[in-house]
């Protein structure tokens, strides 16, 4: 083999390798996302119509009490001397239960009364917020010259979790990239530019289109601006309580 065949041989070695490496964190992601098991609900699921039926409600929170003490129908017939039939019309929503059926409920699964009307009354809300109006909020690396601004947030919710969806904008001011660390899982989705990303030990070049999901309590953010300026959506999700950075 002569020199220059060498040279190049080694050459398209080198190239090859680089661009190995860098699939690498791609290749990772497909195999995970292969390994995923099928949803456990449908996103596109709907409700039954008669959800803000009273009868519905009803059996919606009998139900949800009854299973998280851990009991069967048949053990709250037993305690309530309702019959099987009864409850699971209940459950159902099929049936109006009478002020007596609730109180009996009541002591047997050791809530009040009221406690079975909380989903017909409670209130649902959605926060709608017009391009460029988002508020913009002091974090971690706001000083570096990036960009937090809140689209939207919900005091109070059923779910147990709050989710802070953020519009994050990284301009030429953007020469620190500090390093965060939160509870919870993050979610990002370039929008414009070119970053590379780091989580926990792996590095991450993303852009427009490209997503990232991940555990939000390993080191993670900005490594390298490749491309300015850059904008990513950031959805940050973490049980009620506990706060991110």
């Amino acid at each position: 083999m002569t020199k220059a065949k060498a040279a190049e041989k080694h050459g398209h070695s080198k190239k090859n390798g680089k661009a190995l490496s860098a699939a690498i964190p791609a290749v990772a992601a497909k195999s995970a996302l292969s390994r995923v098991s099928p949803l456990s609900q449908d996103p596109h699921a709907t409700r039954d119509t008669r959800e803000k039926v009273l009868e519905v409600a009803i059996g919606h929170e009998v139900r949800a009490f009854r299973k998280k003490l851990g009991i069967t129908v048949a053990d709250l017939a037993s305690a309530t001397d309702i019959s099987l039939g009864m409850l699971s019309k209940i459950e159902n929503g099929i049936t109006s239960p009478s002020l007596t059926t609730l109180q009996a409920l009541s002591r047997a699964l050791g809530v009040p009364v009221t406690a079975f009307f909380r989903r017909f009354e409670e209130e649902r809300n959605a926060v709608f917020v017009k391009a460029n109006e988002g508020v913009d909020v002091e974090r971690r690396g706001t000083r570096a010259g990036h960009q937090y601004t809140l689209l939207g947030h919900i005091g109070s919710d059923t779910s147990g979790v709050t989710v802070e969806p953020y519009l994050i904008t990284l301009s030429e001011d953007s020469d620190v990239f500090p390093t965060f660390q939160h509870d919870g899982m993050e979610f990002l989705y370039m929008l414009e530019g070119e970053v590379v990303y780091r989580h926990s030990n792996n590095l991450y070049r993303m852009t427009p289109g490209d997503s990232l999901f991940f555990d939000a309590d390993a080191p993670h953010g900005p490594e390298e601006l490749t491309h300015l300026p850059i904008r990513y959506l950031s959805i940050i999700s973490y049980p009620r309580g506990r706060g991110s950075d």
